[in-house]
């Protein structure tokens, strides 16, 4: 549970960074068909403050029942 958590975590890490990326770099430009940069960037953004947000959810639960 514990290491599922962490990949949880930072995958939405990842994806909150990479949202970034593409919100600030790809702003007006396609990005492989599902519309412009800045709105597939904002997606990457809140879902991956969501999987964050989980995943350290998910560390707490893991924390406070398992690993005492």
């Amino acid at each position: 549970m514990a290491g599922a958590a962490l990949s949880v975590f930072v995958a939405g890490g990842l994806a909150t960074f990479s949202g970034l990326g593409c919100f600030f770099f790809m702003r007006n430009r396609p990005f492989l068909s599902f519309g412009d940069g800045r709105s597939f960037g904002m997606l990457l953004v809140f879902g991956g403050l969501g999987l964050s947000i989980f995943g350290v959810l998910m560390m707490r639960i893991a924390r406070n029942r398992w690993l005492n």
